[in-house]
C-alpha cells in the first residue's frame, strides 16, 4: 500500500518510460543510460528521492521534450540503485501516487514539471463492488492459463478492497498494450476504469483459450520434426481467428504500397510489381527471397521523382560564393549562367564541369559551395584509384552480396533526383582486368544518354539528367579523350602572394582562431606575418600548407590561453621562427644574381607553375656536351639543338668556331631527382649557354619559356598561366615568351600581370638582342 508519510512536492524530475507505464503500489526495475538522466538520479538520491514517471508517446526517441510525454503519470521513489562499470544505472522503483502535470518548468539537462497529485474518488457502492468481484474471478481464470502469472497473483486480488488498487495490481501484471495501460491510468472515475479493464481482460482469455485449444488440437499429429511447422500453424491459427493476415502477407502488402508511393517511372513501375509478385509466391525460407526482397528495396528507396528546388536568385547565389571564396571569377561566372537559364528554360538539362587545377585551389569546397548557392544537397565520390567498372555501374544481382555502383548508391545517400554531385580526382582513375572505369562514365557524363542511365544491378533506366556533375583533377592528360569531351574544363590557376594573402585573412585566419577554440579578442595577425608565412614557409599553388602553418600558430597561442595567460597575441613576422622554427623556403632567384652561364626557366607542373635554373659550365675535356639532372629526351634535344644554334652565331661574337674542340659544356637544371622532360625550356637552355659563351652574367629576375628549332624561330608553348602566376610569386619582373601566345596573355587576371613586363620574341636573335647589347650581339637589322 502507499506510504501516507511521504510528503510529495509540488515539482518534480521527470523520468521519461519507454513502452511501459508506471501504476501506483508497483515494484519495477528501471535502466538509465543517458547521462542528462544519470545527473537527474544524482540529484533525487541527495533529496527525498522521489521523481516523476510519464510514459513516452513514442518510445524510439531518445530524449522526448515534454510533447512527446503522456501528461498524466506516476510519482515514483527510488529505493535501491546499483552503478555499473559501462556507465548505466540499475534502479528499483516503486510507484506511490497518480499526478497530471501542471506545466514543464524545465526542458535541460532534464525535465522538471510542476505537477497536481490525482486523489481517488473512491465511494463503494453495490455496482462497484460486483464489478470488482467479476475482476477478481477474470483475473483468476487468466493466472490459471497465462505462463507469464505465478499462481500467487490469485490468491493475492481476493484480499485487495480499494478499487483503484486492484486495477491498479491487474493492469500492471497483464501484457497489455502500453497505450491501453496509459488509458487505464488516466481515468480517475473507478466504475468507468473497471468498465474499460473488463473487456480487455475477456480479449485476453480469449487469445489463451484459444491457443490452448490450438495446442491440443494439434499435439496429436506432432513429433520433433514437425515441431517448426506446428509454431507456424499455430501463429497461422491465432492470426485467423482474429481476423488478422499472415506476416508474409503483411510484408507483401507493405511493400506494394510503398512501391505506389515511390512514384516510379511506368517502366520501372511494372518491373517493381513483378518481382513482388514473384517474391509473394517464394517461401520466406529460400535462399532467393532476399536477394528478391533486398531488390524491391533499393527501388523503393530510390528519389524517383524526389528533387529539392533550385535557389534562381541570381544575387543571392553569388553572396554565397563571394563569401565562401575568394577571386575565382570564371566559375562564379559559368554557375550564374547556369542559374540564369535555369531560371528562363526550368526544363534544361544538368550541366557538367570539371576543375583543373593544383591542388589546395579549392576544387573540393567550391563544389559544397556551389551546391549551398543552388540550395541543392551535395554528395562527393573519390574515383581515385579505381580500377573496376562495377565501382561505376554495380554488380549484377547474380553475384553474391551484389550493389548498385556508386551513382546510384549516392543518389539514394542524397535523396534527392538533382543533387551536386562531385566525381573528385577524375584524372586518377585507373583500368585493369575488371574494366575501365572511364569508359563507364560516358554514359553518366553524357546529357544526351545519362537520362536514362542503366545500372547493372537495377538493371532499370534512372534519371541523371537533373543532376549537376562536378569533375575534378589535377592534370587533364590523364583523361580519355571521349571523357573529355563530355565536359566543360575550368583551369584554376595557383594564388600568387596578394591573393594568398587575402584568401587568408578573409577565410584560412577566422576559420582556424574558431577551429582553436580561440576569439578574435585573443590573437591577430599583422599583415608582413601573413606575407612571411607565405614567402618562407610555404611553396605551394595553393593554400592547404599556408592553412597548416596558420592553425599550428593557433594551437600555440590556445595552449598559451588555456594556461590561464590572457592577453591579446599578436603574430609579427620577427616572431614566426619562435612560432614555425627557422625559415624553410629560400629564394633561389637572389642568390642567383650575377652568375654567369645560369638562366632562369619556366615550367608547367601538374602541381602548378614552377620556377627552374638552367646552369651551364665550361671545362677542359673532349666529351663534347654534357646533360645532367634527369631530362628526358625531348628535353635533351632541346639542348643540343640550342647548342647547335649558337655554334652558326659565333663568328658575329667574334669566336672561333672551333673554341669548343678541347672544352666539354655541361649543363645542368637542379632538382635532380625530380624528372625533367618538355621543349619550353629551350629557349632558357639557348640564354644559359650564350652568358657562358660571352661570359656575360643574366639578371636572375628575367625568365623564359619557348621551344626553339634549329633555323632559330620560338615556337609557343603551353601552360603560361601557371608559368607566368608561377613567375608572379617567385619575384620575376620581365618574362620573355613566344610571340604566338600573346594571345595567352588574356587569360592571365590583371592583377598578377601587374608588375610584370612581357617581351615576346618569334626569333631566338630577338630574345638575344633583350638581353645582350646589340652591338656585341651583331644582329642585322
Amino acid at each position: 500500500m502507499i506510504d501516507t508519510s511521504i510528503k510529495i512536492p509540488d515539482e518534480l524530475g521527470i523520468i521519461p518510460i519507454k513502452g511501459g507505464v508506471i501504476f501506483p503500489d508497483q515494484i519495477v526495475p528501471l535502466i538509465i543510460h543517458t547521462q542528462k538522466l544519470a545527473k537527474l538520479i544524482d540529484e533525487i538520491l541527495t533529496t527525498n528521492k522521489l521523481a516523476g514517471a510519464l510514459t513516452q508517446r513514442n518510445p524510439d526517441i531518445e530524449e522526448p521534450k515534454p510533447e512527446e510525454v503522456f501528461k498524466i503519470g506516476c510519482v515514483i521513489q527510488i529505493t535501491k540503485m546499483l552503478r555499473f562499470p559501462d556507465g548505466t544505472i540499475r534502479l528499483l522503483i516503486k510507484g506511490l501516487k497518480r499526478f497530471e502535470v501542471a506545466e514543464f518548468s524545465q526542458h535541460e539537462p532534464y525535465l522538471k514539471a510542476k505537477i497536481d497529485i490525482i486523489s481517488p474518488t473512491y465511494r463503494k457502492t453495490v455496482a462497484l463492488e460486483a464489478m470488482m468481484r467479476n475482476v477478481v474471478a477474470m483475473f483468476q481464470n487468466l493466472v490459471s492459463l497465462a505462463p507469464y502469472l505465478p499462481d500467487e497473483y490469485a490468491a493475492v486480488v481476493l484480499n485487495m478492497e480499494n478499487a483503484d488498487s486492484l486495477v491498479d495490481f491487474v493492469a500492471s501484471t497483464i501484457n497489455f498494450d502500453y497505450n491501453e495501460k496509459q488509458m487505464l491510468l488516466e481515468i480517475t472515475d473507478p466504475k468507468e476504469r473497471f468498465a474499460k479493464l473488463i473487456p480487455m481482460l475477456q480479449k485476453e482469455i480469449s487469445i489463451l483459450e484459444l491457443g490452448a485449444k490450438i495446442r491440443s488440437d494439434v499435439k496429436s499429429e506432432l513429433d520433433k520434426g514437425q515441431r517448426e511447422f506446428y509454431l507456424r500453424e499455430q501463429l497461422k491459427a491465432i492470426q485467423k481467428e482474429l481476423g488478422e493476415t499472415d506476416e508474409h502477407a503483411r510484408e507483401i502488402k507493405d511493400l506494394k504500397r510503398k512501391i505506389l508511393q515511390a512514384k516510379m517511372p511506368e517502366q520501372t513501375n511494372k518491373v517493381a510489381l513483378k518481382e513482388l509478385d514473384r517474391l509473394a509466391k517464394m517461401p520466406p525460407q529460400a535462399a532467393e527471397y532476399t536477394v528478391s526482397r533486398t531488390y524491391i528495396d533499393w527501388l523503393i528507396s530510390l528519389p524517383w521523382s524526389v528533387s529539392t528546388r533550385d535557389n534562381l536568385n541570381i544575387k543571392q547565389a553569388q553572396e554565397i560564393l563571394d563569401e565562401d571564396h575568394y577571386d575565382l571569377e570564371k566559375v562564379k561566372t559559368r554557375i550564374l549562367e547556369y542559374l540564369a537559364v535555369k531560371k528562363l528554360k526550368p526544363d534544361s538539362k544538368g550541366t557538367i564541369l570539371c576543375f583543373i587545377g593544383p591542388p589546395g585551389v579549392g576544387k573540393t569546397s567550391l563544389g559544397k559551395s556551389i551546391a549551398r548557392a543552388l540550395g541543392r544537397k551535395f554528395i562527393r565520390i573519390s574515383l581515385g584509384g579505381i580500377r573496376d567498372e562495377a565501382e561505376i555501374r554495380g554488380h549484377r544481382r547474380t553475384y553474391v552480396g551484389a550493389l548498385p555502383g556508386r551513382i546510384i548508391q549516392s543518389i539514394k545517400t542524397s535523396a534527392t533526383n538533382n543533387p551536386v554531385f562531385m566525381l573528385d580526382e577524375i584524372d586518377k582513375v585507373g583500368a585493369d582486368f575488371r574494366g575501365d572505369p572511364s569508359s563507364a562514365l560516358l554514359e553518366v557524363l553524357d546529357p544526351e544518354q545519362n537520362s536514362a542511365f542503366s545500372d547493372h544491378y537495377l538493371e532499370v533506366p534512372f534519371d541523371l539528367s537533373h543532376v549537376m556533375f562536378i569533375a575534378t583533377g589535377n592534370v587533364v592528360d590523364p583523361i580519355i579523350p571521349a571523357l573529355k569531351d563530355r565536359m566543360e574544363m575550368i583551369e584554376l590557376p595557383g594564388y600568387i602572394l596578394e591573393e594568398k594573402l587575402q584568401i587568408a585573412r578573409k577565410y584560412l585566419i577566422p576559420r582556424q582562431i574558431h577551429d582553436a577554440g580561440l576569439k578574435s579578442a585573443n590573437i591577430t595577425f599583422e599583415e608582413e606575418a601573413i606575407k612571411s608565412i607565405i614567402s618562407n614557409y610555404t611553396k605551394e599553388a595553393g593554400v592547404r600548407n599556408l592553412e597548416r602553418m596558420i592553425g599550428s600558430i593557433c594551437r600555440k597561442v590556445a595552449k598559451r590561453v588555456a594556461e590561464g595567460k590572457n592577453g591579446k597575441i599578436k603574430i609579427a613576422a620577427k616572431n614566426l621562427h619562435r612560432l614555425l622554427g627557422p625559415q624553410k623556403i629560400v629564394s633561389d632567384v637572389a642568390a642567383r644574381a650575377g652568375q654567369v652561364g645560369i638562366a632562369t626557366g619556366l615550367a608547367w607542373t601538374p602541381y602548378g607553375g614552377e620556377i627552374l635554373f638552367v646552369e651551364s659550365l665550361k671545362t677542359r675535356g673532349k666529351k663534347g656536351l654534357i646533360l645532367t639532372g634527369l631530362l628526358g629526351d625531348v628535353m635533351k634535344e632541346s639542348c643540343q639543338a640550342a647548342l647547335s644554334y649558337l655554334k652558326t652565331i659565333l663568328v658575329r661574337w667574334k669566336i672561333a668556331e672551333d673554341s669548343f674542340e678541347n672544352q666539354e659544356l655541361h649543363v645542368h637544371i637542379p632538382s635532380g631527382a625530380i624528372p625533367k622532360d618538355g621543349p619550353s625550356a629551350g629557349l632558357a637552355v639557348v640564354m644559359s649557354l650564350a652568358s657562358l659563351i660571352r661570359n656575360e652574367p643574366i639578371d636572375p629576375k628575367i625568365a623564359f619559356s619557348g621551344e626553339i628549332t634549329l633555323s632559330g624561330r620560338v615556337l609557343p608553348v603551353g601552360g603560361i598561366k601557371e608559368k607566368v602566376i608561377a613567375a608572379k610569386r617567385a619575384g620575376i619582373n620581365t618574362i620573355i615568351l613566344p610571340r604566338e601566345n600573346k594571345n595567352d596573355l588574356q587569360e592571365i587576371p590583371k592583377h598578377v600581370r601587374t608588375g610584370v613586363s612581357f617581351i615576346f620574341a618569334s626569333k631566338i636573335d630577338q630574345a638575344l638582342s633583350r638581353i645582350f647589347s646589340n652591338k656585341k650581339i651583331g644582329v642585322r637589322k
